[in-house]
């Protein structure tokens, strides 16, 4: 029966893609990679439940997984590689990019890597004069609601990649999208220390939850006018 079931699954995966898939299926799939010749059905609707969403899910510390009755090692394993290597994707398809051109063009990567993050975790991007990714890395991690970002060691990243410009993102774990004052004024304090080593801050991005951020550079408060 489950192999029956499992058949019907791919077979419509192949014809019709994943947007024909719940995220319960997507889930059962998963988990059936790394235990093949089990019933997945049941443990993929009660990490559901539990979790509330795909996304959830794939950001779920282990130990949280295996709270969940059938869930083991070889299911860990399945989960964490996938999610992993879309982020590798996501990241590579990000850093090939001839230019960067405005906060949507980094969005995809940005949302997969901090939507579902419980702590806030600052990231820097790294541009050459074109506005091509030379590098990417989470430079600081804080607590729920707030992180200590430190201008002197991000400038030293700078100078140390070789970078010419920069974009700034962060999380916010509740999913606000409302930039607090303490986000303003960091903001403010990195671009004067870059604007002092010549290097330029295209934007400050803030990630709420999937899909959905806010630009300091679409909403005019940062740019070149503001330098």
């Amino acid at each position: 029966m489950a192999q029956g079931h499992r058949q019907r699954l791919r077979e419509r995966f192949l014809n019709y893609g994943l947007e024909s898939f719940i995220d319960e299926e997507i889930v059962e799939v998963l988990l059936a990679l790394g235990t093949p010749r089990k019933d997945c059905k049941g443990p993929a609707r009660d990490l559901i439940g539990y979790f509330g969403s795909l996304a959830a899910i794939l950001e779920a510390e282990s130990e949280e997984l295996q709270k969940i009755k059938g869930v083991g090692p070889n299911n860990i394993f399945a989960l964490k590689f996938i999610h992993e290597v879309a982020r590798r994707f996501l990241r590579q398809q990000l850093t090939s990019r001839p230019q960067i051109r405005s906060a949507s063009d980094m969005t995809d990567y940005l949302c997969h890597a901090l939507s579902f993050k419980d702590r806030e975790v600052f990231v820097a991007v790294f541009l050459d004069p074109q506005n091509a990714v030379i590098d990417l890395e989470e430079l600081f991690m804080g607590t729920a609601n707030v992180t200590a970002v430190y201008p002197r060691e991000v400038m030293r990243r700078a100078l140390l990649k070789n970078a010419t410009s920069l974009i700034f993102a962060h999380n916010h774990p509740s999913g606000s999208l409302e930039p607090s004052l303490a986000d303003k004024e960091i903001t403010e304090k990195l671009v004067r220390a870059a604007g002092v080593l010549d290097i330029q801050v295209l934007d400050h991005i803030i990630i709420g939850g999937p899909g959905s951020y806010f630009s300091f550079a679409e909403q005019g408060l940062i740019g070149p006018s503001r330098t």
